[in-house]
Formats: C-alpha cells, sequence, structure tokens
C-alpha cells in the first residue's frame, strides 16, 4: 500500500486526483464517523464537516507531505472543523428561534457505546498526540499492532506497549467524565467508532476539495451547496431511470394505438384506389368519350394519383413509428438490465461489508474469550456463550456462515497474523474474481481475492505459518 505521505507529495507536486481520491478513500470512514458523532447523528452536517477537512488538506498538501501518517492530523481536525459547525449552527437556530430538532436513530443499540459516543471524541482530544495515534491506528483503523510499530516508529512489542496505556489513559479520561467503562473498551472502539460513509462521499469529497483548493474562490456556502446537489444528482439517477421505463412503457402504448389507427386508414385507402383504377380502367376502354365523361375521367385519375400518395406516406409513417417502437423496446430492455446490475452489484457489496463486519466482532469475542480462559481460543463456536457474541444473529452467522482454522493451537495468540477463521463458501463478484474475508488472531479482517477460486497462495503469502507440534 503507497503511504500516505507519497500519495500527498505527488498530489502537492502534479495535482494528481488520482492520488488525492486514494487519499479520501483510505480515510473518509475516519473522518466521516468522527464528525458524525461530533454533530449529534446529522449526516449532513456531519458531511460538510468532511469536506471541509479534505479540502483543508488539499490546501495543506505541500506542508503535510512530510507526516507518515495523516491519521491523527485529520482526526484532529474533524473534531475543531464539527466544533466550528456546531457553533454556526446554535446561533443560526437561537436566530431563528428554532427549539424543536427530530430524533437521530442511532444504529448501535449497546448501552455502552450510548454512553460512551456523546464524550469519545473529547476524550480523546485530551490525550498527547501520540497516545491519540497510537489509539486511532490500533482501534479506530484496526491495524495489527506490526503496522502500528511501523507508523510510530517502534517494534511490534514497544506498539503494544504504547496501545495498552494508551488505552488506559483513554479510560481514566472518560471515568473523569463520568463515562464508566467495561474492561472491554476496546471491543467497543473496535466495532463502533469507525461506520462506513456513504457510498458516494467520496468521489464527491475529492472532487470538491482539488477544486476549491486550486481555485481558492469558493466560499464555504457555496462548497456545502455543491455537495448536496451532488449527493441528491446522484439518488436522482436511479430515480430517472425508474422514471424512464414508465414513460417508455406509455410510449409504447401509444404507439401501438396509432399504428393500429393508420393500419385502418390503409385499409380503407386501399380499397378506395382499387375502385377508383378500376374505374379509370373501365372508362379507358372506350374509344371516344364525350366531354363530360372525359372530365370525369380526368378527375378520377387525380384522385388515384391523390391516394396513392396517400398510401405511401401512411406507409413511410407506419414503418417510422415502428422504428421507433423497436428502439423504445431495446432501450427499455438496456435500462432494465443496467438497473438489475447495478442492483446486484449493491447487494454482493452490502453482503461483503456484513460479513466483514461480522467477522470482526466474531473475532474480538474470541479474543475476549481467550482473555478470561488462559489465553487460549475456544477449539468449537460452541463454547463461546451468546454474552460474548452480544446477539443471537451474530452467533447463528459465526455457526453457520464461517468455518475456523488453527482454534485448538495452545498459544495461537502469539501469531497475530495466523488465521482465526474465514468464510465457508467464497463469492464471486461480477468480475469474475472470487472473493473470501478472513479474520486473523489479533482481531483484524482481511478480504483476499482469487482468479480461480483457489485461496492457498494468498494464505501463505499473507498469513502466519503456524509450526508444527513438538
Amino acid at each position: 500500500m503507497t503511504p500516505d505521505a507519497d500519495l500527498l507529495s505527488r498530489f502537492a507536486a502534479t495535482n494528481s486526483e488520482a492520488a488525492f481520491a486514494e487519499l479520501v478513500q483510505r480515510h473518509v470512514n475516519l473522518v466521516y464517523s468522527a464528525a458524525l458523532r461530533q454533530v449529534n447523528g446529522d449526516a449532513h452536517l456531519a458531511q460538510d464537516v468532511a469536506q471541509t477537512v479534505f479540502t483543508d488538506l488539499a490546501r495543506k498538501a505541500g506542508s503535510l507531505a512530510n507526516r507518515d501518517s495523516l491519521t491523527g492530523w485529520l482526526y484532529t481536525s474533524a473534531h475543531f472543523a464539527a466544533a466550528k459547525i456546531i457553533r454556526g449552527e446554535h446561533r443560526r437556530r437561537d436566530r431563528e428561534e428554532k427549539f424543536m430538532r427530530e430524533p437521530i436513530a442511532e444504529t448501535a443499540p449497546e448501552l455502552d457505546w450510548e454512553q460512551l459516543r456523546p464524550t469519545l471524541d473529547d476524550a480523546m482530544h485530551e490525550l498527547k498526540e501520540a497516545d491519540r495515534e497510537a489509539i486511532l491506528l490500533r482501534y479506530f483503523e484496526n491495524r495489527p499492532f506490526a503496522e502500528v510499530g511501523a507508523k510510530l516508529g517502534l517494534n511490534e512489542n514497544a506498539a503494544r506497549m504504547r496501545v495498552e496505556r494508551a488505552l488506559e489513559k483513554l479510560r481514566a479520561a472518560l471515568t473523569q467524565r463520568g463515562v464508566t467503562t467495561a474492561a472491554a473498551l476496546a471491543t467497543a472502539l473496535s466495532a463502533n467508532a469507525v461506520q462506513l460513509a456513504p457510498a458516494s462521499l467520496a468521489a464527491t469529497l475529492t472532487t470538491a476539495a482539488i477544486a476549491t483548493a486550486g481555485t481558492g474562490t469558493f466560499t464555504f456556502i457555496k462548497i456545502m451547496t455543491m455537495t448536496k446537489i451532488k449527493l441528491a444528482l446522484s439518488a436522482l439517477v436511479v430515480a430517472g431511470a425508474a422514471t424512464a421505463l414508465v414513460v417508455q412503457q406509455q410510449a409504447q402504448t401509444k404507439l401501438g394505438a396509432e399504428n393500429q389507427s393508420l393500419r385502418a386508414q390503409m385499409t380503407q385507402l386501399q380499397s378506395d384506389n382499387e375502385s377508383l383504377s378500376n374505374r379509370v380502367a373501365t372508362s379507358s376502354k372506350s374509344e371516344s368519350l364525350p366531354k363530360e365523361q372525359f372530365n370525369e375521367l380526368l378527375k378520377l385519375r387525380g384522385e388515384v394519383g391523390v391516394l396513392r400518395r396517400q398510401v405511401k406516406e401512411f406507409t413511410q409513417a407506419e414503418q417510422a413509428r415502428s422504428l421507433q417502437e423497436h428502439e423504445a423496446k431495446q432501450v427499455m430492455a438496456a435500462t432494465q438490465a443496467e438497473l438489475e446490475l447495478a442492483r446486484a452489484k449493491a447487494q454482493f457489496k452490502a453482503d461483503e461489508i456484513k460479513t466483514v463486519n461480522n467477522e470482526k466482532q466474531i473475532s474480538l469475542a474470541f479474543r475476549i474469550f481467550a482473555g478470561d480462559n488462559q489465553d487460549r481460543f475456544p477449539t468449537n463456536v460452541n463454547q463461546v456463550d451468546v454474552s460474548y457474541f452480544g446477539s443471537t444473529n451474530l452467533m447463528q452467522f459465526a455457526q453457520e456462515q464461517v468455518e475456523y482454522v488453527n482454534t485448538a493451537v495452545p498459544n495461537l495468540i502469539a501469531y497475530p497474523q495466523a488465521i482465526l477463521m474465514r468464510e465457508k463458501v467464497p463469492r464471486q463478484d461480477f468480475d469474475g474474481k472470487w472473493r473470501r474475508v478472513y479474520g486473523l488472531a489479533d482481531g483484524s479482517v482481511q478480504t483476499a481475492a482469487s482468479d480461480d477460486g483457489n485461496f492457498d497462495a494468498w494464505e501463505k503469502q499473507n498469513t502466519d505459518a503456524i509450526p508444527p507440534a513438538q
């Protein structure tokens, strides 16, 4: 993975949108989640905070490029930006004398998280920068201790000690604020601290932040307006596609009715044409005709010519309408196929995200179990009481959708990158790749990809091998 510093340096030097987009994609969930907690769950304000943070990052790219990790800077910037927006919202509401606010539905039902959420970010900013960075890397981004150490310039054991000391300081700060945390503070942070940002937010932030940093003329109100318009347009694309199907169906029905009318008119014209042609043919057999009959003959011939032109015009009109009807059917079929494909891709991604989150919570439950049982993981998922999982749904998922590896190894906790669990059945995405979610012994979760559905090479290259028993 390209370091943050390299991506930011590339953006500062060449204004590379791809480099900045990768930075946004990498950190948007952290920034959005921190903002969401501090603005009391208001998703629109949280998006405004994220916009401000990444705009500042684009403007200050040159001065920040020497940082090995941007996690701490982004988290602190989100804190200050959220505080500023909240103050502005309070002043606006006071001026407009609005005393009512719609309740925001929280997604985390656990009582401990409900107590922890309102004070977490203030307590985090009471810590020293090094301690805050350690907690962010370990529990907010769920990085293994080896990566935390690499970011902080420490070895793995020193990083583990730094994280544990920082966690104790955070627990003390929360206690001073009246929040009595359970022993599993790390579990609560890993499971709830970072939530998924809206799917379209990363692309929106990248475009708006680069545009704002490049011109320097947009005001804060214009930035918020652009962001919300783009988000609204993303939603309108799906609605517009559905509307197109309805309009095309109505147009098809109308074309069918008009075609029926044209066919009836053509039948009548052809009948009149044949009658007049017969009369002309009969009249032409006379060698000489009185003047009145001759004039009548000329009139009939003129009417025949007019009828023939009308038949030709109606035939061309019917052909054009038939072509329009065929094209409308093709467009409708293509639009329907695109909608079905989009729905299927969205469902595939949602299933993968659900599996990642569930395996992360199962890993944490196993590690808590190991802490209560002399660092030994359960050899069978049925040994773990439902209280460790927190819900029967998660326990059922753990029993039915996941297979467990190396759980019988007595000292598995000494191999943090060893495989603890994996999906029972790999899934094939729409590009033909096979994907499988793995949970490791240190609580982290990784998604592997394979061209042929065989993950042996990936497991050998990316996980710790367990030495054979002596």
